[in-house]
């Protein structure tokens, strides 16, 4: 992260608690360290940002201080709200801790409405006894997509059949029930779906898959028009769509 970047990072920390906050919790944050808070706090003060605290206290940033603010409309909100309460209630827990935080700043950045700054919403998100939450390897499997790394993995097919494969992962499906890996297989030489919680993950490697991530998800939604229809609500597996060109199995089979 830019210098400026975690400038931008730290007031929208800062504006996002409502009580001071230490130096140390704010470089366990942004994943720095407390001097840096420091030189970074006296730099925003020189731009004019109005943060009061100091060293051993904690810092707050005065209300009446905004950005640039976003023009959200009462449903926009609804729709943030909703979408964020989903991922808090089944995503894995960085993503929920991310959630959070991430609502924290889109209310912190609307104008300030004493009529409305305090309401409760008026959509919850609840995860029903029928909707599993992430399982733990999917963090390390969205980093993988995300850095482009190649996974080595141990899956295990609806029947208990057990196989040991090197992917390319490009993408995370989410159903309501399942989570659904999409992936280039070296074994197969193909694109493979995978059911996430039948997924052990036994090392990120260091190499980068070739190729841009982008081009291999557009190869793989253009090869696999019809993707979207290999679960059904349940998660049961349906029949899978031949195609011309050589295509995924189900992702309970992981062929």
């Amino acid at each position: 992260m830019s210098r400026t970047s975690r400038l931008f990072e730290l007031i929208g920390v800062l504006r996002a608690r409502r009580m001071p906050v230490t130096a140390l919790d704010l470089a366990c944050e942004l994943a720095v360290s407390q001097r840096s808070i420091y030189r970074d706090i006296e730099t925003l003060r020189a731009l004019g940002a109005p943060i009061e605290g100091q060293a051993g206290i904690g810092y707050a940033l005065r209300e009446g201080f905004f950005l640039p603010q976003f023009a959200f409309s009462p449903e926009e909100l609804d729709v943030l709200i909703l979408g964020l309460g989903w991922v808090r209630e089944r995503a894995d827990p960085s993503l929920a801790r991310s959630s959070e935080s991430a609502l924290g700043k889109i209310l912190s950045a609307r104008s300030a409405d004493a009529a409305t700054g305090h309401e409760p919403p008026a959509l919850v998100a609840a995860a029903s006894r029928s909707e599993s939450a992430d399982p733990p390897q999917a963090a390390a499997l969205r980093d993988a997509v995300r850095r482009q790394r190649k996974v080595a993995i141990g899956y295990e097919d609806a029947q208990g059949a057990a196989s040991e494969r090197v992917i390319w992962p490009i993408a995370i499906v989410y159903f309501d029930d399942v989570r659904l890996l999409a992936a280039w297989c070296e074994a197969r030489s193909a694109f493979r779906h995978f059911r996430v919680d039948r997924v052990e993950v036994r090392a990120i490697l260091d190499e980068r898959y070739p190729g841009r991530r982008q081009a291999l998800v557009a190869r793989w939604r253009q090869q696999d028009r019809d993707w979207r229809s290999i679960l059904t609500v349940s998660g049961t597996p349906t029949p899978y769509p031949a195609r011309g060109a050589p295509t995924s199995g189900a992702p309970s089979k992981g062929s």
